[in-house]
């Protein structure tokens, strides 16, 4: 039996850790993918533009104050690229369930999901829920109850 060499620890760029956080899901990690610039950060405009949103709309769907849009050095905060990559990996994963973009992006705003108390996905990810939301999204997506 061989033994399995040990790779020397190697520096990964932040934009080879986002490909590789969202190449995972599916559509969703090309959808993902689609709004983030050279650096690997979500970059508002394109996704703004992408969602058929203002950014200032943009941003109040991901929960980020309106602040963000005006500071770039806040837009490139660990909190801010969080908070909008979470929104788009779970309107990402519900494309092709829900039909298009336009559509995963209503479902994310309005639709109440039971197993939450009713509460929207939008409302989830803004509390620091986007985990619950995607675990749901894979027991869903294996055949689980919604």
């Amino acid at each position: 039996m061989a033994v399995p060499e040990i790779n020397e620890t190697k520096k990964v760029s932040r934009s080879e850790r986002n490909a590789r956080s969202v190449s995972g899901f599916g559509s969703g990690g090309r959808f993902v993918g689609a709004f983030l610039d050279a650096t690997g950060q979500v970059s508002v405009v394109r996704a703004a533009e992408g969602l058929g949103l203002t950014r200032a709309q943009f941003a109040e769907t991901a929960g980020l104050s309106r602040d963000v849009l005006y500071r770039p050095s806040r837009l490139s905060t660990v909190k801010a690229q969080t908070r909008a990559l979470e929104m788009l990996e779970i309107v990402g994963r519900i494309v092709d369930w829900a039909g298009g973009e336009k559509q995963a992006l209503a479902w994310y705003r309005a639709e109440p999901l039971p197993a939450f108390g009713g509460r929207t996905a939008e409302s989830l990810v803004k509390d620091g829920k986007a985990a619950a939301v995607r675990d749901w999204l894979d027991h869903v997506a294996t055949g689980g109850f919604a």
